[in-house]
C-alpha cells in the first residue's frame, strides 16, 4: 500500500512538473487589457524593427540638414564674395591710401576668380546662387560711398577686418565639417587667400594707427 502511494505521488508530481513547463513555454504571451493575445517576443522583433526604422529616418535627416547646411554656406559665400568686389572696385577708385587702393584691387581680382569657382560648383550641384547683394551689404555699400575722402579709407580697412574675420572662421569650419566633398574642398581652396586678405588688410590697420 505504501509502496503504491510512493509510485502515485511521483505521477502527480511529474504530472505537475510537466504542467509547469507547458505554462514557462507560452510565458512569452501576455493578456491585454480588451482580452486580446499578445506575445512578447514578436514585440520585442517589433520593437528592434521599429528603432532599426527610427534610427534609419535620423540618418536620413541628419544627412538632409548637413546638405542643407553645405547649401547655405554656399549660398552666403557668393553673396559675400559679390560684396567683397564691389567694396574692392569702390576701393580702388576712392581711397586716397596706395595699400587700400592695390588691397581694394586684390579683393576685385581674387574674389571674381573665386566666386567663378563657387557659380561652377553651385552648378553641378543644382544649387542656385543669390545673384545681388543682400540689403545688409547694400547698406554697407551706400555707407561707404557716402564717406568723405578722408575717412573713407578707415572705414573701409575696418569692414574688411570684420568681414575677413567672419570669413576665415566660416570657411575654417566648412573646410572641417562640411558634408560634400566638393564643398570641402573650395572652402579648404579658398580659405588660405582669405587668410591672406586677413593678415594684410591687418597689417594696412596697423599701419594708419
Amino acid at each position: 500500500m505504501t509502496e503504491k502511494f510512493i509510485c502515485l505521488l511521483i505521477f502527480i508530481i511529474s504530472v505537475a512538473g510537466l504542467s509547469s513547463c507547458a505554462k514557462n513555454s507560452y510565458s512569452t504571451n501576455s493578456t491585454t487589457a480588451n482580452g486580446s493575445t499578445y506575445n512578447s517576443e514578436f514585440g520585442n522583433t517589433s520593437n528592434t524593427a521599429y528603432n532599426s526604422s527610427n534610427a534609419m529616418t535620423n540618418s536620413a535627416s541628419n544627412a538632409g540638414e548637413s546638405a542643407s547646411d553645405d547649401n547655405d554656406f554656399m549660398k552666403e559665400a557668393a553673396v559675400g564674395g559679390m560684396a567683397e568686389v564691389e567694396m574692392g572696385k569702390l576701393a580702388a577708385t576712392k581711397a586716397t591710401s596706395a595699400d587700400v587702393k592695390k588691397f581694394g584691387q586684390m579683393m576685385v581680382d581674387d574674389h571674381t576668380k573665386a566666386n567663378n569657382d563657387l557659380k561652377a560648383l553651385a552648378a553641378k550641384k543644382g544649387v542656385t546662387l543669390p545673384t545681388d547683394l543682400d540689403s545688409s551689404h547694400k547698406a554697407t555699400m551706400d555707407d561707404l560711398r557716402e564717406q568723405a575722402a578722408a575717412d573713407f579709407d578707415k572705414e573701409y580697412v575696418e569692414e574688411m577686418v570684420d568681414d575677413h574675420e567672419e570669413d576665415v572662421a566660416k570657411f575654417e569650419d566648412e573646410a572641417k565639417n562640411a558634408t560634400d566633398p566638393d564643398v570641402r574642398a573650395f572652402a579648404q581652396k579658398t580659405l588660405p587667400v582669405l587668410q591672406k586678405h586677413l593678415d594684410a588688410i591687418k597689417s594696412i590697420q596697423a599701419k594708419m594707427k
